[in-house]
């Protein structure tokens, strides 16, 4: 009687190609350049809002006043 076996042997490769890389720097990129407008545009909207409402104590004030009612 003759006894054969079968080896499976799986060959993984990962690679870092120069595009992956690039489309990585650039992706990081975006996410930093939005950020960076989404916190700028946070403070305007808290600069306007002291402002308007005519300082920061005020603006503490009014919004625990807008907070209970």
């Amino acid at each position: 009687m003759k006894t054969t076996t079968q080896n499976k042997t799986r060959a993984s490769i990962n690679e870092n190609t120069q595009s992956t890389v690039e489309l990585q720097k650039v992706g990081a990129t975006v996410i930093g350049i939005t950020s960076l407008l989404i916190g700028s545009w946070a403070v305007a909207c808290m600069t306007a809002g002291v402002i308007a409402s005519g300082g920061p104590a005020a603006l503490a004030t009014n919004y625990i006043k807008a907070l209970v009612g």
